[in-house]
C-alpha cells in the first residue's frame, strides 16, 4: 500500500518469503526488504537497454528466422538480468524492438521465405533451423516457463504441503545447491527409440539450458526383462545423440535405502502384505465390468505380524505370487486402480547387477518417487500415462517424511504408422518379423542410426515436435524432411541412379569431359567436384515416359529435359528395346541449354563412367 512493492516478481518474492523463510525468532525486515526488492524501481529505460543488449546478441538468427524466432527466450533473459522489472514492461519493450527491426507482421513471414532455405519442402508448417545435437533448443524455453523455480515445489498444481515441507525443501536446495536436477530414467529391458528421444531432450536440455544436471538412472527393478547389453546399448544412444549425463546411478544402487523405506512405511500402519492373487487384486479394484470395490481382507492386519512377513518375504520363505507388500493409500481417490499399490513382490531371478542378494523387488510405483527423493532431483519429467500416478508420488514421499520433488507430465511421442512399444517390438522379433532391434524398419536409436540418419536430425525432429500435454500423432514425413534438411546443410552431394536406363547421346563428339558440380548446392561459395561424362551416362527409369502426362515434368517423346551442371537439353530420337519390349536404351540428341529455344520444364540427374554400389532403402 506505501507503493514499495509495485511488480508482480516482488509481490510474488513477497509471498515466497512467508512460505520458506524461519520466523520463529522474529520477523527481520532488513532481510525481507533485501530479498523481495523493496522500495526497487527499474525504470523502462533499464529495460530497454537490455533488451537491445540481447537483440544485439541474437541478431543474425532474429533477421534469419525474423517473427519465428523464439523472442520468449530474450524476455527471459532480461527478468534474468532486471529481476524486479516488470513482465509486462519487458513484453513491451521487446514488442518495440521487434517492430523497429522488422516491421510490421505480414503474410510474406512465412518462414519457408524467410529461411530461404527449404525449398523441397512441401510442409505448410513452422520449423526451426537445425541445433547442434546436444544444445538445448527453443521449445525447451516454452516448458521452463511453466516449471517450477527450484526449491519452489509448492507453486506447482497440486503439491501437497506437509509440516515439513518448508524443512525439507532447505535441505534439498542446499543439497542440489540451488541447481536444475532432473533425470532420464529408462527400463534396460530393451533398446531406446525415438520416443526416448524427445524425452531425452527435455531432461538433459532442461539441465543444460539452467545450468544444472541430468543423471541417466537405470529403472533396473524388473529383473526377468533385463540384459546386460541393454544397459551398454542404452548409454550409447544417449551419447550418440550428443548428451552427457551428470553420473551413471540405477535403482539397484538404492535396493537397501529402498528396503528399508518399506520396513518404515509398516511402522507406521501405511503397508501391509497381501496374499492375494493379482487376478483376486484386480477384482477387488472391481473387476473388468467396474463392479463393487472392497478392501483387501489382510488390509488391517498388525503392524508387528505385517513387518514379520515382510522379513520373510525377504529371506525367501515365500513363493512367488503368495505373499506382496501393499501400500495402505486413500481409498477414497477416484481411481480404484490406484488403490494400495504393490511396493514389494516375490521373483526368484538373479539381477543383472546385484546377482542373487535379492528375491524381493520393488515396483516402480514404489521405487521411483523414492529414488528421485534420494538424488534430489528438482524436477521429474514422464510421459503422460504417468499422471494418474502422480498422487500415489506424492502421498509416498510425504508418508516418509522425505524431500518430494514435483512430478510434471508431458504428452509421449507417436509417429503414424511405427511402431514405438518396447512389448510390441519384442513382439516382432520373437516372430521373425523384423530381424532385431536394429532393424531399419524400426524407429529404434540404433536402426535410426543404421539407416544413416544423423543424430542431429532425430534432435532437430524433436525440436519441432516440441511438448505438449495433449496427445498427438506425428506424420512421419516430418522426421524425413528434418534428416533431409541436415543432410542438405552437412552432407556432400553425390549423383546416383537407383533404377537405371541407358542413355546414348547420338550427336556427340567431344570424347571425356569434366563437368564441375556444387558438394553443398543450397550453400553460397561451396566447395566442389569433378564428374565425368562420355556421352553415355544413365538415368532414373522413373524420368523417362513414352507419353506425355498432366504435371510430369521430365522426359518423354514429346518433351525434352535437361542435364543437371552438365546445361545439356536432350531429346529422344530413338528407343532400343528386348523382344519383350522392355525399354533398354534411350537414343538422345543434345544441344546446349544457351541455343534452346524452347524452355525446359525440369533438370534430371544422371551418371556416366558409374561405380556399382549397393544400396539398401
Amino acid at each position: 500500500m506505501t507503493g514499495k512493492i509495485n511488480t508482480d516478481p516482488q509481490l510474488n518474492a513477497a509471498l515466497d518469503y512467508f512460505k520458506t523463510e524461519d520466523q520463529s525468532s522474529g520477523f527481520n525486515f532488513e532481510s525481507f526488504d533485501y530479498k523481495v526488492g523493496v522500495g526497487v524501481n527499474v525504470t523502462k529505460e533499464e529495460i530497454l537497454e537490455s533488451v537491445q543488449k540481447h537483440f544485439k546478441n541474437e541478431l543474425e538468427t532474429i533477421i534469419e528466422q525474423r517473427y519465428f524466432f523464439n523472442f520468449a527466450k530474450v524476455i527471459s533473459k532480461v527478468a534474468n538480468d532486471l529481476k524486479w522489472a516488470d513482465r509486462k514492461a519487458i513484453v513491451e519493450c521487446v514488442d518495440l524492438e521487434k517492430l523497429k527491426l522488422l516491421g510490421p507482421k505480414t503474410e510474406s513471414n512465412s518462414l519457408l521465405q524467410a529461411e530461404g532455405r527449404n525449398k523441397e519442402s512441401k510442409r505448410k508448417t513452422t520449423v526451426s533451423s537445425t541445433p547442434n545435437s546436444s544444445e538445448p533448443g527453443s521449445f525447451i524455453w516454452s516448458v521452463l516457463s511453466k516449471l517450477h523455480k527450484v526449491g519452489e515445489n509448492y507453486n506447482a498444481d497440486g503439491y501437497v504441503i506437509t509440516p515439513n515441507t518448508t524443512r525439507l525443501l532447505r535441505e534439498h536446495v542446499k543439497a542440489c545447491e540451488g541447481k536444475y536436477r532432473t533425470r532420464f530414467p529408462p527400463e534396460p529391458n530393451g533398446i531406446l527409440h525415438i520416443g526416448h528421444a524427445k524425452a531425452m531432450n527435455l531432461n538433459f536440455g532442461i539441465a543444460k539450458l539452467k545450468g544444472g544436471h541430468c543423471i541417466l538412472r537405470y529403472d533396473d527393478t524388473n529383473p526377468e526383462a533385463e540384459d546386460v547389453r541393454f544397459f551398454t546399448e542404452i548409454l550409447n544412444m544417449v551419447e550418440w545423440l550428443g548428451h552427457e549425463p551428470w553420473k551413471v546411478s540405477h535403482t539397484s544402487d538404492y535396493f537397501h535405502e529402498l528396503y528399508d523405506f518399506a520396513k518404515e512405511l509398516t511402522r507406521r500402519g501405511l503397508a501391509y502384505v497381501d496374499h492375494q492373487t493379482a487376478e483376486e487384486i484386480f477384482e477387488e479394484r472391481g473387476g473388468e465390468n467396474k463392479g463393487p470395490r472392497r478392501e483387501s481382507p489382510y488390509r488391517n492386519r498388525p503392524i508387528d505380524e505385517n513387518l514379520r512377513l515382510l522379513e520373510e518375504m525377504r529371506k525367501g520363505l515365500w513363493d512367488e505370487g503368495s505373499a506382496c507388500l501393499r501400500m495402505k493409500q486413500d481409498m477414497r481417490d477416484g481411481n480404484p486402480q490406484m488403490w494400495d499399490l504393490v511396493a514389494y513382490r516375490v521373483k526368484f531371478v538373479p539381477h543383472p547387477r546385484t546377482g542373487s542378494e535379492w528375491c524381493i523387488y520393488p515396483s516402480y510405483d514404489f521405487a521411483h518417487c523414492l529414488v528421485d527423493s534420494l538424488e534430489n532431483i528438482t524436477h521429474s519429467l514422464c510421459t503422460a500415462e504417468f499422471q494418474q500416478s502422480r498422487i500415489s508420488y506424492y502421498w509416498l514421499c510425504n508418508a516418509l517424511d522425505v524431500y518430494c520433488p514435483v512430478q510434471w507430465e508431458f504428452s509421449r511421442l507417436e509417429i503414424a504408422n511405427a511402431v514405438l512399444s518396447k512389448r510390441k517390438i519384442l513382439k516382432l522379433i520373437e516372430k521373425a518379423i523384423v530381424t532385431g532391434w536394429s532393424d531399419p524398419r524400426l524407429h529404434t536409436l540404433p536402426a535410426l542410426k543404421r539407416r544413416g540418419y544423423p543424430p542431429e536430425a532425430i534432435n532437430d525432429f524433436c525440436e519441432r515436435v516440441g511438448v505438449t500435454t495433449a496427445t498427438s500423432t506425428v506424420d512421419n514425413s516430418l522426421l524425413e524432411a528434418c534428416v533431409r534438411n541436415y543432410l542438405n546443410e552437412h552432407a556432400p552431394r553425390t549423383m546416383a541412379v537407383l533404377n537405371p536406363l541407358k542413355v546414348t547421346l547420338i550427336n556427340y563428339s567431344q570424347g571425356v569431359i569434366e563437368v564441375e558440380a556444387p558438394d553443398f548446392p543450397t550453400r553460397a561459395n561451396t566447395t566442389k567436384h569433378k564428374l565425368r561424362f562420355d556421352g553415355v551416362f544413365y538415368i532414373e527409369r522413373d524420368d523417362f515416359r513414352e507419353k506425355l502426362e498432366k504435371d510430369y515434368k521430365r522426359l518423354t517423346l514429346e518433351q525434352p529435359v535437361g542435364l543437371s551442371h552438365i546445361g545439356y537439353v536432350i531429346t529422344v530420337a530413338d528407343i532400343i528395346r528386348d523382344p519383350e519390349g522392355n525399354i533398354l536404351e534411350l537414343k538422345v540428341t543434345y544441344s546446349p541449354r544457351e541455343s534452346t529455344v524452347r524452355k525446359v520444364k525440369a533438370f534430371i540427374h544422371w551418371v556416366s563412367d558409374p561405380a556399382e554400389a549397393e544400396v539398401r532403402w
